[in-house]
């Protein structure tokens, strides 16, 4: 059996958020097979797919290394990369049925579209500790599935270096504990509208290169504040970092990437 490491919203290797796909299986396997594979493999995802009797159509599942996720934006990218890509599959879209509802992913230039659930934001008081967890005071707070926490400058953004294990306890009114967005408008020379990093202890994760699911909040979020539907973001995990931009359609945001293959393997078990 074949798996591939993917590069999702990302142009070049070695950028973006690394996802493993496993090839196709003609039934689920176990939860603790897969919950172990995933954590083998180390990545913050990995993706497992579930042929139907639909070729375009499959069910999908995304582990971290520590537990079963509801939405995963980067491992649906990468899934959608590796069956294009990797297996031939053509299709107009392909359509991933997930625990958050059926998800479509279709061919947008060089990139990808994603038609996932918006998730917009209300204006929130901080949690006690935030800031402290952060190291840094935020100018608003809001919450959705996660916190966002909406700092001064971009720079600020890129200098924050949190208190992991403090942010993993926070969750005030977010859906969600110890998953914490920071976000500020970006500076001209970034050539994007908005940085964003995500920190995710709460599920695992330390701090996540290029999200999805974050975008689903700061697309409705920023949509609003530019008074545009359409609204460009660079995630600036250091060393790393992605470009995701988004369009936000009513109950329904796109999120449109890019995915390179950087890695195929074989499972020997």
């Amino acid at each position: 059996m074949r798996q591939w490491t993917i590069d999702a919203f990302a142009a070049a290797p070695f950028r973006g958020n690394p996802a493993c796909v496993v090839e196709p299986f003609d039934r689920w396997p176990s939860d603790d097979w897969m919950q172990a594979l995933a954590k083998e493999n180390n990545q913050a995802e990995t993706a497992f797919l579930l042929r139907t009797a639909d070729p375009a159509r499959f069910g999908l599942r995304w582990f971290t290394p520590g537990m079963e996720v509801d939405l995963c934006g980067h491992a649906t990218l990468a899934s959608a990369h590796a069956l294009s890509a990797e297996l031939g599959i053509e299709a107009a879209a392909l359509t991933f049925e997930t625990r958050s509802g059926p998800l479509t992913v279709s061919r947008a230039g060089e990139g990808y579209e994603m038609d996932f659930p918006a998730d917009p934001p209300r204006r929130t008081p901080a949690p006690a500790g935030l800031a402290e967890a952060l190291g840094v005071e935020p100018v608003e707070v809001w919450a959705g599935r996660y916190l966002v926490a909406v700092l001064a400058d971009a720079a600020a953004v890129r200098a924050v270096a949190p208190d992991i294990r403090a942010l993993g306890t926070l969750q005030g009114e977010a859906g969600e504990i110890g998953q914490v967005i920071v976000c500020a408008p970006a500076d001209p020379p970034d050539g994007v509208d908005v940085v964003d990093r995500f920190f995710g202890p709460g599920c695992g994760i330390d701090e996540d290169p290029a999200t999805g699911s974050a975008h689903c909040i700061l697309g409705p979020l920023y949509a609003d504040k530019l008074g545009r539907t359409t609204v460009r973001f660079r995630q600036v995990f250091p060393g790393r970092g992605g470009d995701i931009e988004t369009e936000t359609r009513g109950d329904r945001l796109l999120l449109r990437g890019r995915a390179v293959t950087v890695i195929e393997s074989r499972l020997r078990v």
